[in-house]
């Protein structure tokens, strides 16, 4: 069986062998395929692996032989999982490896506006600490987690998992979801949830009715001095009038890991905004996370070619 990974280079730079594949597979690797070059790339491949290569109706007509495909990722918005049914192509994601990791780099997000260390740093490296009369000094206002209200929109794994964490720092937890479960917390509106918060960490779905959710209207409820965290999905974010609160001071910051468009676009309004912190979509990308998203996906291929195909989202 011949298998394409079209895009590796996303999960595996080459600190993680595909040696695990080529058991089952002649296993060609390609570290990123442009969109004129996809079908192509895929020729008569049985099974393909990607992370985010669009894959269309139109692929499908044109890779007849094509019959699996793994995508490298939980969301697998970038298959037209239809059309893939009707052409008879199973397609599976991976769920649930980057809970841990995602909630990490959460409080990485909200330690970075909370103790400052990189200024702090920043200032100790240029001699300031050297020159001050003082045993301490802070350039900026430190603040304890304990006590604080932090909002979280979707309460799935990672949404638990936050609060888990949040917990251990004392924080009172609120939540947001669409499904009550045993055991969560506080569950209140989206509009309470805003009005709250000292920090809100966004971990629902991204859907018709999600996005764009944050917008003028929702950061106008939220406290000035509260700090939005978003480690899910761009497309919840206005970025433009987002760019304008914080450049107005309507909140205190925000934080992401994601934006609208990857790569960033070079006119993102976010770019250059006001106690604005974002990060490269880093959150799942610990060595640790990659490699075990890398054994769920050869799980993955093993149970299709079994014929028992797990973790199936073209149904």
């Amino acid at each position: 069986m011949k298998l394409t990974i079209l895009d590796g280079n996303a999960v595996n730079p080459g600190d993680l062998p595909w040696d695990e594949f080529k058991k089952y597979a002649d296993v060609t690797v390609y570290p990123r395929t442009p969109a004129e070059e996809v079908i192509n790339r895929i020729g008569d491949s049985e099974a393909i692996c990607l992370n985010k290569i669009n894959i269309s109706e139109e692929v499908f007509k044109a890779c007849p032989n094509l019959k699996y495909i793994g995508v490298l990722a939980t969301g697998y918005n970038v298959v037209d999982v239809k059309a893939a049914a009707a052409h008879n192509v199973v397609v599976t994601n991976i769920p649930a490896y980057s809970t841990d990791s995602v909630a990490q780099h959460v409080f990485s997000l909200i330690l970075h506006f909370t103790n400052h260390v990189a200024m702090h740093n920043d200032s100790v490296q240029n001699g300031d600490w050297v020159k001050n009369p003082d045993f301490c000094y802070w350039n900026a206002p430190l603040m304890e987690l304990s006590g604080k209200t932090l909002g979280i929109f979707g309460y799935g794994n990672i949404g638990k998992k936050v609060c888990d964490l949040a917990k251990a720092f004392g924080m009172k937890v609120i939540c947001c979801t669409r499904t009550a479960k045993p055991g969560m917390p506080e569950q209140v509106s989206f509009e309470e949830l805003l009005k709250q918060s000292d920090f809100i960490s966004l971990h629902a779905p991204l859907t018709a009715e999600t996005a764009n959710i944050i917008n003028s209207k929702s950061l106008s409820l939220m406290k000035k001095s509260a700090y939005l965290i978003n480690t899910a999905r761009g497309g919840f974010i206005n970025e433009a009038e987002l760019a304008q609160a914080l450049n107005e001071g309507l909140i205190a910051g925000y934080a992401a890991d994601v934006v609208c468009e990857e790569p960033m676009a070079k006119n993102n309004p976010l770019l250059g905004a006001k106690n604005c912190v974002i990060t490269p979509h880093i959150a799942w990308a610990p060595y640790e996370t990659r490699k075990r998203l890398q054994g769920i996906a050869i799980e993955n291929l093993k149970a299709w070619l079994n014929g028992n195909p797990q973790n199936v989202v073209s149904k």
